[in-house]
């Protein structure tokens, strides 16, 4: 498997999950001039954004996936969410925040754990 292939698996993981606790998709692999936000989802109950980095790991070769979220990286998220809500949100006032969704791989495609962590940072 390509490093690629395993993001892909993390991500869907982490859709799947997100989707299982009751928060709703907005948007995918959001691009812009700060970087890539994974997934972009409504909290529910309440109008919560929540822009969310997946790390997913085969190996703690290079650390985990929490440990894989930089301080740059953490302000390049804020920034992408930042510009995204300023052309997508209906207010200026929105609550959001930043999740991590850190996802440990065994062999193959063995789920080892996924382990959601709620506002990394927050608006």
């Amino acid at each position: 498997m390509t490093p690629r292939d395993i993001g892909r698996i993390g991500e869907q993981l982490a859709r799947s999950h997100l989707a299982a606790q009751g928060y709703r998709i907005i948007a995918s692999n959001y691009r812009c001039r700060w970087g890539e936000i994974d997934l972009i989802a409504a909290a529910c109950p309440g109008p919560i954004w929540v822009f969310v980095e997946v790390r997913t790991r085969r190996r703690h070769t290079y650390g985990s996936p929490e440990e894989s979220v930089t301080p740059d990286k953490l302000r390049r998220l804020t920034l992408a969410a930042q510009h995204y809500l300023s052309h997508h949100a209906p207010a200026d006032n929105v609550q959001w925040r930043i999740d991590l969704i850190a996802v440990r791989l065994g062999r193959g495609r063995r789920v080892l754990s996924i382990r959601h962590l709620p506002n990394i940072a927050e608006g």
